[in-house]
């Protein structure tokens, strides 16, 4: 292994504390993305569309 020297502790900390802070940000990612999904599905169900998703003549 490498030396990292006097600075061993806080290089390996800052390591350890970036990876939580990527490992919350992509939970909190994934939480997000079920939760929208199932807004959108809730919304469906209830029948409101998108307006993207309706056709030219609809609009009027």
């Amino acid at each position: 292994m490498m030396s990292l020297g006097p600075y061993a502790s806080f290089i390996v900390t800052s390591y350890a504390a970036a990876a939580v802070v990527v490992a919350i940000l992509i939970g909190w990612i994934v939480l997000d993305h079920r939760n929208q999904t199932q807004r959108l599905r809730e919304l469906d169900r209830s029948g409101i569309t998108r307006r993207s998703g309706r056709s030219a003549m609809d609009a009027s």
